[in-house]
């Protein structure tokens, strides 16, 4: 069997299609939900598919392909995917929504102090603003869960050949 691309390893090769499929999905679908071409959304977190979730189900997929549902290495990464996707809809997310309310908060009291007054407290003059779409909705995650499984199931002769 010849060695795999990224560092010889063939599941490795497999789960960075995967990751790329949902990353790239953001960016192509940015053209029709912005009206622009996003390529940013390449590497930012949340949104529609959860490349997380689709990574950690890709892994998952083809640990069983290539060690068998019965090994050890699977029920490591049965875990470690419930993990990372209860994750990604629990506390990134409710993190995410705090990080709005910080930013609302954040625009409104330089009105509440005025503007002199909130440059000497905090020192800006414009607030930079915290990252607000860091997890993902269940839907998001089970989507992506769904495309990492489809890309494992896709390369199977791959990963046994």
């Amino acid at each position: 069997m010849s060695p795999g691309i990224i560092f010889g390893n063939r599941v490795l090769d497999v789960v960075f299609i995967a990751w790329f499929v949902a990353q790239f999905y953001k960016v192509i679908s940015s053209i029709f939900i912005e009206k622009r071409l996003n390529i940013r959304r390449m590497w930012e977190t949340g949104g529609m598919p959860s490349s997380h979730s689709s990574t950690v189900s890709c892994l998952t997929t083809c640990i069983g392909i290539r060690y068998g549902m019965n090994s050890d290495i699977f029920a490591i990464s049965i875990i470690l995917s419930g993990i990372v996707m209860y994750d990604a809809t629990g506390i990134r997310r409710a993190a995410g929504k705090q990080a709005g309310v910080i930013n609302q908060f954040i625009e409104k009291i330089p009105l509440i102090l005025g503007q002199k007054r909130y440059e000497r407290y905090f020192g800006l003059e414009k607030s930079e603003k915290l990252k607000e779409l860091l997890g993902h909705t269940p839907f998001e995650v089970l989507i992506g869960c769904i495309s990492g499984i489809v890309v494992g199931l896709i390369f199977m002769k791959y990963l046994q050949g």
